[in-house]
């Protein structure tokens, strides 16, 4: 089959993407006073967003912004100063017929003179139609696909391209200058003192422990390097000085976390089903180096601006990686690489990736990092 050694990937190996002059310059308009920005899922996706968010924050410092997301994203930014109002709505649920009555029905009134739908589906578009039914439907709207009712939208790039370059290239048509390279999000008080808490209690010491997000959804378990990889790993970093090897995660990775610690050594401390989604970052802001699962935290994770280094498998690091300067990803060099199944004979693409090359990876997101 030819199989090779796992390949690093890292964002320097693309092309340079040159962007061409912008069709419009709103930041320069003083009509622009009210704006939303969209953006429903997933938990990724949405924190991958708010790096353009902060651009759109930035380029627009006198205007009221508000967000729209689903319920179970909301909490994310509770207390973000950045948004005046964060509205979520359901309007993929049982009751979305209901839902996007409402929807239609809040964001009329607030009569929105810039909308940027950084999700941009079929579902999003038929909102915004059903928005220009009431004539609420404002002069300005930035999609990150060419469709109706878009009139700024991303210029035709390389393929396959990252959602975070869309984007982008989206607001760049837009005259928004676009300079954030991870995610921003707000960490409320409360999270910081419960993180200050477990590396108390734990012996967590700032630059002296790595941390692990292992699991995945247990329906992309595909995803997963495995157990007994992360195990190993674990004992290779302790051998090399590291003091502790957190393990993070949700009620789909609790096994995945014991087998590890089971086999992991002694320094491992094992913090799945202990923490929430916005402690991660404080968490990972002491961290030497971060290791991951395509997941949607390692997605948070990034946001703590610690070298990160992401396994790939079955899905593709040129669009699925966190973004950063210190994110690397390892991939193996297989054909049958980027197929995004979700059953497989043999699950070669993560037995093919050794600790010793994931090392190599540390070595190379600690260099990019800085």
């Amino acid at each position: 089959m030819g199989l090779g050694p796992p390949a690093l990937y890292s964002p320097a190996m693309e092309p340079a993407t040159h962007y061409p002059a912008p069709r419009d310059d709103l930041p320069a308009r003083e009509d622009i006073r009210r704006i939303l920005i969209i953006k429903w899922s997933a938990l990724g996706d949405v924190v991958l967003a708010t790096a353009v968010m902060e651009d759109v924050v930035r380029a627009f410092p006198a205007s009221t912004i508000d967000l729209n997301t689903l319920p179970q994203w909301a909490g994310l930014f509770r207390g973000d100063p950045r948004f005046s109002e964060v509205s979520a709505f359901d309007v993929r649920g049982a009751r979305r017929n209901a839902e996007m009555r409402r929807w239609v029905a809040h964001m009329a009134a607030r009569r929105y003179d810039l909308i940027v739908d950084l999700q941009s589906t079929d579902r999003s578009r038929i909102l915004l139609g059903l928005l220009a039914l009431r004539g609420r439907l404002p002069r300005w709207r930035i999609g990150n696909r060419r469709a109706a009712p878009y009139n700024l939208y991303p210029k035709p790039l390389p393929q396959p391209a990252h959602i975070h370059e869309r984007m982008r290239s989206a607001l760049q048509g837009a005259g928004i200058v676009t300079r954030s390279e991870r995610p921003v999000l707000h960490v409320p008080a409360d999270s910081r003192a419960r993180v200050a808490a477990l590396a108390a209690a734990h012996g967590l010491a700032a630059g002296d422990y790595a941390v692990f997000l292992p699991g995945c959804q247990a329906a992309g378990f595909l995803k997963r390097w495995g157990a007994e990889r992360y195990a190993q790993l674990a004992r290779r970093l302790q051998g090399a000085g590291i003091g502790r090897i957190v393990l993070l995660g949700g009620p789909d990775e609790e096994e995945e976390c014991r087998r590890i610690a089971a086999g992991g050594g002694p320094g491992v401390v094992n913090l799945c089903g202990e923490t929430r989604v916005p402690d991660l970052v404080p968490l990972c802001e002491g961290a030497w180096v971060v290791i991951a699962n395509d997941t949607g935290t390692a997605h948070v994770a990034a946001a703590a601006g610690r070298p990160m280094v992401v396994i790939c498998g079955p899905t593709d690091p040129r669009r699925v990686r966190p973004i950063g300067p210190g994110v690397v990803t390892v991939q193996a060099d297989l054909p049958c690489v980027n197929c995004y199944r979700k059953t497989c004979p043999h699950h070669a693409c993560m037995h093919l990736i050794t600790p010793e090359r994931v090392l190599a990876a540390v070595a190379e997101a600690q260099s990019r990092a800085g």
